[in-house]
C-alpha cells in the first residue's frame, strides 16, 4: 500500500493555517525567492471525470514547488455527484483516522516516490508548524489547495495547488504518484526530472540580494 492512514489521532488533511511570519522553509516556499520555472507538461492522471496535470515545477534552493491542476467535468454525472466530486477537491475538515482504517475515497491524496524507494505523502501531513518546531526527516511533501476554481466552462473546473516537495529531490528522475477513488483514478505515477529541478534551483535569485 502506497498511501497509508496516518497513526491515530492524527490528521490526514485539513485547511491551512492562518498567515503568520517565520514558517519554516520545510513547511512552504521561501517567500524572499522567485524561484525558477522548470517546465513539465506532465498529464499526471486521467478518468471519465477528472484529470491531473502538472503544467511546471517552480525551484526554489531549499525545496520545489510542483504546480497541479486538477480538472472536474460532470459528463454523465448527476448534479449531485458532481458537486461532491468538485468539493472533494478541498481538504476543508479535519479528517481524523482511528487506526487501521482505509482513507476516505473522497481524499485526493499524492505522494512522491525516489528511485531508492523513500517516499513522501500528504496523507497525514501537519497543517500547524509550532515555532522553534525542529524539522521533520525529510522527504516532506505539503498540499496548499487553491480556494476555488481557477478556469471554468459550462462543463469543466480547473483548481490550481501547489505541492511543496522538502527539501529538493536527487538529480534523477523521480515519481510523483496520487490515488483518488471518488475520481475513478486508481495509484498512478508521472515521473519528473529531479536533475532539470536542482539544476534550476542554482539559479535561484532572492527578491533583495543580500
Amino acid at each position: 500500500m502506497f498511501f497509508e492512514p496516518p497513526p491515530p489521532g492524527e490528521q490526514m488533511a485539513g485547511p491551512p493555517p492562518r498567515a503568520r511570519m517565520g514558517l519554516p522553509a520545510w513547511f512552504a516556499p521561501p517567500a524572499d525567492e522567485m524561484g525558477v520555472v522548470v517546465q513539465a507538461g506532465v498529464v499526471a492522471a486521467r478518468s471519465t471525470n477528472v484529470a491531473v496535470a502538472v503544467p511546471a515545477v517552480r525551484a526554489y534552493r531549499s525545496g520545489c514547488s510542483i504546480d497541479v491542476e486538477i480538472l472536474v467535468r460532470q459528463a454523465e454525472l448527476s448534479p449531485d455527484d458532481a458537486w461532491e466530486l468538485h468539493m472533494s477537491v478541498f481538504p476543508m475538515a479535519h479528517v481524523m483516522s482511528r487506526g487501521g482504517d482505509r482513507l476516505p475515497d473522497r481524499l485526493l491524496r499524492f505522494g512522491v516516490r525516489y528511485a531508492d524507494g523513500t517516499k513522501a505523502t500528504t496523507v497525514g501531513m501537519s497543517w500547524d508548524p509550532r515555532p522553534g518546531q525542529q524539522p521533520p526527516p525529510g522527504p516532506r511533501l505539503s498540499w496548499f489547495p487553491s480556494a476555488g476554481a481557477v478556469r471554468v466552462s459550462d462543463e469543466v473546473q480547473v483548481h490550481a495547488s501547489a505541492l511543496w516537495l522538502w527539501p529538493l529531490p536527487p538529480e534523477e528522475t523521480f515519481e510523483l504518484a496520487l490515488e483518488w477513488p471518488l475520481g475513478g483514478i486508481d495509484l498512478t505515477f508521472a515521473p519528473l526530472d529531479g536533475s532539470a529541478i536542482v539544476a534550476a534551483a542554482q539559479r535561484v535569485e532572492p527578491y533583495w540580494p543580500g
